[in-house]
């Protein structure tokens, strides 16, 4: 079945000057010459992404968009128009987001992130009206389980996020580290799923299995940093979780865990591998 705004696994029908026409169910679509690999010839299968042109045609890509219908993707703001914004999203034609999808009025040259749709006349749009496209009522996760996050907005009590690409979360204000923006990646696990069916998620696995977990990401960290970090209990808060997005309290901890292991040296200023 041929899907709009995906890649497409389609045969070469014929070759002509303007380039290959690819069968499909819903007609003949032309893959134009400028994007069809050398030596290409009937009866070949390619990889294409299928969308419309701005005659609302059926056309084929070798190009790679950066977000496909379905995903959530940070793009920029290429143009505006009385209608809309235009995104710029890897392709010739650029992708629309109608004003009735903005929750503020979108700026040029600004990143929002969104999600790629299509709409009634199954043209590919975008929305940064994030939360509809989650689902709220079949939740089949469970506490404790690990979980991929995608931040979408702040709010008092913190950041709603996206989980697995599916839910929406809430991950606290004193669990955001650093400077994370709309569409920053972080790995969490599911801590409470509410009687309304909302869902807290955290950074940090619950119990003994969380310092553990703190104290393989300082590891990690200090193995990928030459043994060595210019962090120690006297550091600000806000170093501490730029670099490894945990809190003060289990840095501390964490790392005197590490010490008492035998694993770690302290001095007043970082901390080292013991053997380096």
């Amino acid at each position: 079945m041929l899907e709009i705004g995906k890649y497409n696994q389609l045969e070469v029908k014929k070759i002509s000057s303007f380039g290959a026409y690819l069968a499909s169910e819903a007609g003949e679509i032309l893959l134009p010459q400028k994007y069809a690999p050398d030596g290409l010839k009937p009866g070949d299968v390619v990889k294409v992404f299928i969308y419309l042109d701005s005659d609302d045609r059926l056309i084929a890509t070798s190009q790679i968009p950066k977000a496909q219908v379905g995903d959530f993707a940070v793009l920029e703001v290429k143009d505006n128009s009385p209608i809309g914004a235009f995104l710029d999203w890897g392709l010739e034609k650029d992708l629309f987001v109608p004003f009735s999808e903005q929750p503020v009025p979108m700026k040029k040259r600004e990143k929002y992130l969104v999600r790629l749709y299509l709409d009634r006349s199954e043209r590919i749009a975008a929305s940064a009206k994030i939360g509809k496209f989650l689902e709220a009522e079949l939740i089949p996760l469970k506490f404790g389980e690990e979980v991929d996050l995608m931040i979408y907005e702040f709010t008092d009590l913190g950041a709603k996020v996206i989980i697995n690409g599916l839910y929406a979360g809430l991950l606290f204000r004193n669990e955001l580290y650093g400077k994370p923006v709309p569409g920053t990646r972080l790995k969490g696990y599911v801590n409470k799923i509410r009687e309304d069916k909302k869902i807290d998620v955290t950074l940090r696995r619950s119990g003994y299995s969380g310092i553990d977990g703190s104290k393989e990401r300082i590891m990690k960290t200090l193995e990928a940093s030459g043994g060595f970090l210019p962090l120690s209990d006297k550091s600000s808060p806000v170093l501490i979780g730029e670099v490894l997005k945990m809190s003060k309290k289990t840095f501390k901890k964490a790392i005197g865990s590490l010490y008492k292991d035998g694993f770690i040296e302290l001095t007043e200023e970082s901390i080292k591998l013991r053997n380096k």
